[in-house]
């Protein structure tokens, strides 16, 4: 038995130098849909062609390829990073809330590997 509920979905995470052509190549070459261009959290996220998966694209200046980081979808992130915590798992600093859009908590696997958890905090929810 787990100690957090996971939802049916999983965001990977990905560096890039410029969302805006990275999500036109992911279009056109591997057919993915662009869901939104947070332009200022600088971050994209596109619909891939494997139902509960998402690709986003997360603008840095220099990008570091092979930096993938799982983003695991929750409904309540209090109630699983609480679980987590309480059972020894490392997080990165603080929660992080964009208003309406999402909370993520970035946390580590014993191997150092980071990973997140996210809800959705749009109305689409």
């Amino acid at each position: 038995m787990s100690l957090v509920s996971l939802e049916n979905t999983i965001t990977l995470a990905i560096s890039v130098r410029d969302r805006h052509a990275s999500a036109q190549w992911y279009q056109e070459k591997l057919g993915f849909e662009l869901l939104y261009h947070l332009d200022e959290a600088g971050w994209s996220e596109m619909r891939t062609k494997t139902t509960g998966v998402t690709l986003g694209l997360g603008e840095q200046s220099e990008a570091k390829p092979g930096n993938t980081t799982p983003v695991f979808g929750v409904g309540d992130i209090v109630v699983a990073r609480h679980a987590l915590e309480g059972a020894g798992v490392v997080f990165d600093g603080e929660t992080q809330t964009i208003e309406g859009m999402v909370s993520t908590a970035t946390f580590y696997d014993p191997d150092g590997n980071a990973m997140m958890l996210a809800q959705d905090l749009s109305d689409a929810n």
